[in-house]
């Protein structure tokens, strides 16, 4: 008998787990305080909206664990397999990403490099590049004076993304406006007082799944920029003393320049100095973004656990996964695998799925 499926929370992980177990023969219910599918950009959505969507590996070694590396290698192959099977699929690509600093901090430069050689046994290391190579990769970063390329990162569109899971997970119930307030081994509690029960439940609600796990929101801030004929192709960090600014292309004509990670649950509105420092920092090694429209500035909350590091807890009929910090797009479909193996629900993605291309 085909064993039926409950997950509260319809954010990335929701989404991929809800696609993937569809896929499989599943009946599958999501249950989410949403709205609808779509974005709203009102600092209460999935924070999976919100993100820059980078694929980084390596850079992220500055301030996370190995283990985050290996997942976030292993899930790079594994979005380019699901990208491939989607039918509207996002932009994605793999052409490496770079970190740029500017002569004042080249201090704060060396220190997160050496950090970076940390990177676990035969994965890329970061290639130091002259003002002259730069220019050839990305005419439009200008300003900076030291560079450096960090080979097979790149990037994913996250808000076409989670569209197109959503829109692809076949058969799947979709209940919004429907928030879950505890999770119980087979049993979701929703807002009214209504149990809905299931063979087994997934809890993915990241903030959402307190008191069950000890998460904390961490506020991310982005600047969205429309700016036509940029040019930039590549995600970039720039190694700034105070933020980690980072600048993603996306299509449509589109950058978004951001900073990682601030300790607070504040969900009010970006400030004004917030929003100056970052696209000044911007700015300083993309001059084509003086003319730049700002199309929206974003506020959002990441779940994350008390030693950042993501989490799998497992018992018969419930699994939790949470704890993506800032590395949510970068690891979340290796974790996806590991909780469907593990739990023996579905086939983890096969060596074929890997490797082949639509």
């Amino acid at each position: 008998m085909t064993r039926s499926i409950g997950i509260a929370g319809a954010g990335l992980l929701g989404r991929l787990l809800a696609w993937q177990l569809s896929r499989a023969g599943y009946p599958v219910s999501v249950f989410d305080p949403a709205r609808d599918a779509e974005p709203s950009f009102d600092g209460r959505q999935a924070a999976a909206f919100s993100a820059a969507g980078m694929l980084s590996p390596l850079a992220e070694l500055d301030n996370s664990s190995a283990q985050v590396a290996t997942l976030g290698w292993r899930s790079i192959a594994l979005w380019r397999a699901i990208v491939d099977r989607l039918q509207s699929p996002p932009h994605f690509q793999t052409n490496g990403s770079l970190l740029l600093a500017h002569r004042s901090d080249m201090g704060a430069a060396q220190r997160v490099l050496a950090r970076l050689t940390s990177a676990p046994p035969g994965t890329p290391q970061p290639q130091s590049i002259t003002s002259a190579e730069l220019a050839q990769l990305e005419p439009a970063l200008q300003g900076a004076t030291h560079a450096w390329l960090l080979p097979q990162e790149g990037q994913i569109d996250p808000v076409a993304a989670m569209q197109a899971l959503h829109a692809e997970a076949t058969g799947v119930r979709w209940h919004w406006n429907q928030p879950v307030v505890s999770v119980n081994a087979g049993v979701l509690v929703l807002g009214d007082g209504t149990q809905r029960r299931f063979d087994t439940v997934f809890d993915v609600r990241g903030t959402g799944s307190r008191p069950e796990l000890p998460v904390r929101g961490v506020r991310g801030e982005t600047a969205w920029l429309h700016a036509p004929g940029h040019g930039l192709t590549r995600p970039v960090r720039l190694l700034h003393p105070r933020h980690r600014v980072y600048l993603v292309p996306r299509p449509g004509d589109m950058v978004v320049v951001g900073a990682s990670e601030i300790e607070s649950e504040d969900r009010s509105a970006v400030s004004v100095r917030s929003a100056v420092e970052l696209m000044s920092a911007a700015h300083s090694v993309m001059p084509a973004l003086a003319e730049a429209r700002i199309q929206r500035l974003d506020v959002n909350l990441r779940p994350a656990l008390p030693d950042n590091e993501p989490r799998i807890q497992r018992a018969p009929g419930l699994v939790r996964i949470n704890g993506l910090f800032r590395h949510g797009w970068l690891i979340a479909p290796a974790l996806v695998e590991d909780a469907l193996r593990d739990c023996a629900l579905a086939p983890h993605l096969s060596e074929k799925m890997l490797h082949a291309r639509a």
